[in-house]
């Protein structure tokens, strides 16, 4: 069952990036499944994965098409003044380390239908789903498909080190995925409502109007920031970048922070700095961001810094959605949500490398929180439908 493995995965205190010999644990639960290993930066990757009977490597990898379940198996620290454990043999997580929680983080604990633990929603509850799905699938079923699961410990960090360079290895190696699914933590309500078919990208920016400080009783002699950014504030942001779609709310300019002067009463500031963020849809770019501004500020003294820190991106059309929606159907009789809300994944690195990935796991409603759990009807239920969709994934022959 899907559940004893998450109680297993639970007692890994796997904070970012660290991984404590639970890559070892999970190779051990896919004995015929293959192993690359690749650490660089303290952060450790694995991508365990099966050829099919009848190829050897280089064959199947130039021929065949690659499906892969992917995810991190790291975790945000427990907060609420828990004591987090050493390793998964530490003593330390007790009943009298707990803190806040009502049980300790890493010592799996089921009450009232639901197991407690860090993880449980983000996601190792989602790795057990999927990793007891492809047990039973891949031992009873040949296939003429290279089947993978691709795990790092750092997500929930900087990320560099994490999915974004183990890619780019597999992409060298010709090993990169046709098709995935990441199992974060999407659903709302129970398991399997809602697909992520893509996620906004992320822009941050840095405005700084130019002026001149001065005495607040000469004011002909100030040039103030404050003053020449005046109604153009409303024109900057609150305002829609694109018209957005089906799946993408329409993008806005959300200023964070704003600053200037040396915070005396008679003393007029010699700039003002606006720090803001674009959650932006595919309509959106860093580009169009720069031209929304410059139209906006022509004319005033101004610099200005702009970041992509994530990309947005859209898996449209794809098999995998009406595959998943199917499965779903099937097993829990409704018609899964399709959405691109939320922060960012790392399915943003997959869509990068041309492969067509959508996300799917358990209920975010408590991730990241103190008392993180995960219903044990939804454990169940999303290993149905890891389950129902590796079976149409083979009779579909894609």
């Amino acid at each position: 069952m899907a559940l004893e493995i998450l109680k297993k995965l639970i007692q890994y205190p796997t904070i970012t990036p660290l991984e404590h010999g639970i890559y070892e644990y999970i190779q051990t639960l896919l004995p015929s499944f293959q192993a690359l290993y690749i650490e660089k930066g303290g952060v450790k990757n694995v991508l365990f994965y099966k050829i099919p009977k009848g190829y050897d490597e280089k064959s199947a990898w130039d021929r065949l098409k690659h499906f892969c379940f992917a995810g991190h198996i790291d975790v945000v620290k427990p907060g609420g003044g828990a004591v987090v454990p050493k390793d998964i043999h530490d003593t330390q997580d007790s009943e009298q380390n707990k803190g806040e929680w009502s049980y300790p983080p890493f010592t799996p604990t089921i009450h009232d239908g639901y197991i407690y633990g860090r993880g449980t929603q983000d996601m190792k509850g989602g790795i057990a789903c999927f990793i007891k799905a492809l047990q039973d699938f891949i031992s009873e079923n040949e296939t003429q498909m290279i089947f993978s699961v691709l795990l790092t410990s750092d997500e929930e960090g900087e990320g560099i080190y994490g999915t974004q360079y183990m890619l780019e290895i597999l992409k060298e190696k010709g090993m990169l995925p046709t098709y995935a699914i990441v199992a974060e933590p999407t659903s709302t309500k129970f398991a399997g409502d809602t697909i992520k078919v893509g996620r906004r990208g992320s822009i941050n920016g840095v405005i700084k109007i130019l002026g001149k400080q001065g005495h607040v009783a000469y004011p002909e002699k100030c040039i103030n920031p404050v003053e020449l950014l005046g109604s153009k504030l409303g024109l900057l942001a609150g305002v829609n970048l694109d018209s957005g779609d089906c799946v993408f709310s329409a993008s806005k300019l959300v200023i964070t922070d704003i600053r200037g002067g040396i915070e005396a009463v008679n003393v007029t500031p010699n700039d003002l700095v606006i720090m803001f963020n674009v959650r932006n849809s595919t309509m959106t770019t860093l580009e169009s961001v720069k031209s929304h501004v410059d139209s906006v500020l022509n004319g005033l003294p101004y610099t200005l810094e702009l970041k992509q820190s994530s990309k947005s991106f859209h898996t449209k059309d794809s098999v995998l959605i009406t595959l998943l929606q199917d499965s779903i159907h099937e097993v829990a009789q409704i018609q899964a949500d399709l959405s691109t809300s939320g922060g960012t994944s790392d399915a943003r690195f997959l869509s990068e490398y041309g492969v067509e990935v959508v996300e799917l796991g358990l209920c975010n409603d408590r991730i990241h929180a103190v008392d993180e759990r995960v219903s044990l009807q939804d454990i169940e239920q999303l290993e149905r439908i890891f389950s129902v969709f590796l079976k149409r994934l083979l009779q579909d022959g894609v």
